[in-house]
């Protein structure tokens, strides 16, 4: 990896340093001179709310973070992440990349989250780069006796993956196609420790996954349905936690053609979800936590041919109900549709799945928010929902209220893979509704799963969004 953190007990003076406090009192003359001193004073002074300074040593890059533990908590360690990417950012620019973190507070939580920020920013996808391109490789060493070794290897195998998801949204489709998402899926299984099992076409005609085959009629390539399953020995739930990916490794919008400008241009995203769930699973792997989970993921691009599904056209879904087809470029919920019925032979205790759905959550909430709706419980929808508070992938939800099962009814079939512009994103969540029996939560990660413009510690492009969510939902739950 592109990175390494570590404990130390006293860190070199080859390192650049990012010293975080509570109080000016914290920093010493051993540290600072005088001069030093009176200039962090003097900036404290004129700006209150400034809360982040650089000293510009000739040999040493050093910063100092003000905590402000009066936050609240979530905010407070956010806030402490986005203070640690604009440092790493500053570092980046002179060369720096020997870090070390020095944390005079008593909260061990803000050294990791910081560590968490400068890594997470320090992330690049420059394979296809040949010139201007720069390897660089960040050691992070952390000072902090409160910070355990078992944390630090915690951050950095959650960090992993991290990287692996946004490597996957940012891998163009002419080398990840669903038959090589599956082929990842398989060596990922290898590396760290989780089952897998990928069907081919054939196996999936034998499924009558019919959403799935539908969309894929349209491709040269053959569609795939990845299994991916952690299931320890001292798993401590009976029935397993199941995520379903939406894996469109590229969406055209087949015959309803993607048509304003650019609203085909990231469309390599629209595996997002499958690229959340693969990083998840690789992180609960890693980290070993005690919980039974499984991974589906549909995986097909979104192409045109001769063959292509077209408006009117009727699928026979993997549970028998029928889907008249409406519009096209409403594909993803198809191959979803499939994989949530085939999740109950698992006879699930929850099933969530993620999906870059429908532009109608992303014009709602932006690149800030998940929309989630479903049918699980109000307990658990609040886990999840402050697991993505604790790691700022937060989630609205939204109403699912049964006037708009109305909007999806067909003529000529069980239901519609449309019920118009007004609510898509909550019509789109009631399609799904028809798969799924067990305890569900349906997340649209359509605004934040890929971003145009970098933010803190998210880079341009893939955003990894939902990993670390649903790492500490399951983090969460093996603790209580």
């Amino acid at each position: 990896m592109p990175y390494s953190i570590s404990k130390v007990s006293n860190i070199s003076s080859d390192a650049s340093l990012i010293y975080i406090i509570s109080d000016l009192t914290q920093l010493s003359t051993k540290e600072f001179s005088g001069k030093e001193l009176a200039y962090i004073k003097k900036r404290v002074e004129k700006d209150k709310n400034q809360k982040k300074f650089f000293l510009n040593r000739l040999d040493q890059m050093v910063a100092i973070i003000i905590s402000d533990p009066t936050l609240k908590r979530t905010d407070h360690l956010e806030k402490i992440r986005r203070e640690g990417a604009a440092v790493w950012q500053k570092m980046k620019e002179e060369e720096s990349y020997f870090l070390g973190i020095v944390n005079y507070t008593d909260d061990a939580e803000v050294t990791l989250a910081c560590a968490e920020g400068v890594v997470l920013n320090s992330y690049s996808f420059s394979k296809y780069k040949t010139e201007g391109a720069k390897s660089t490789s960040i050691q992070l060493v952390l000072s902090d006796g409160q910070v355990t070794e078992a944390q630090i290897s915690e951050l950095n195998y959650l960090c992993e993956a991290v990287f692996l998801s946004r490597d996957l949204v940012n891998e163009p489709v002419g080398t990840l196609t669903a038959v090589r998402l599956g082929e990842v899926v398989q060596e990922l299984s290898t590396k760290y420790g989780f089952k897998a099992e990928v069907y081919g076409k054939a196996k999936i005609e034998a499924l009558k996954m019919g959403g799935l085959l539908g969309v894929n009629q349209g491709s040269i390539d053959p569609p795939t349905f990845s299994i991916l399953e952690w299931k320890p020995e001292n798993a401590i739930n009976k029935e397993p936690y199941v995520l379903v990916g939406k894996g469109v490794v590229f969406d055209t919008g087949g015959v309803n053609l993607k048509t304003p400008t650019g609203s085909m241009d990231t469309m390599k995203c629209d595996m997002g979800g499958a690229a959340a769930v693969i990083g998840a699973i690789s992180a609960i792997a890693l980290n070993k936590l005690p919980v039974h989970v499984v991974g589906l993921i549909p995986a097909t691009d979104n192409r045109l041919n001769g063959n292509t599904i077209v408006p009117g056209d009727v699928l026979t879904m993997h549970n028998g109900k029928t889907v008249e087809v409406m519009n096209t470029d409403a594909e993803g919920r198809l191959i979803l549709g499939d994989a949530l019925s085939f999740s109950e032979k698992y006879k699930p205790k929850l099933v969530i799945d993620l999906a870059t759905l429908t532009g109608n959550a992303a014009i709602a909430l932006g690149a800030h928010g998940t929309v989630g709706m479903g049918t699980a419980d109000d307990e658990v929808m609040s886990s999840l929902k402050q697991a993505g508070e604790d790691v700022c992938e937060r989630i609205v939800w939204f109403p699912f209220w049964s006037e708009y099962d109305e909007l999806i009814k067909s003529e000529v079939a069980d239901i519609k893979n449309v019920g118009g512009r007004d609510g898509g994103a909550i019509t789109a969540g009631k399609f799904l509704a028809h798969f799924v029996t067990s305890p569900w939560i349906h997340l649209d990660i359509a605004g934040p799963a890929f971003i145009t413009s970098s933010d803190s510690y998210r880079p341009v492009g893939g955003t990894a969004v939902g990993v670390r969510m649903l790492y500490r939902f399951f983090k969460n739950i093996t603790t209580l």
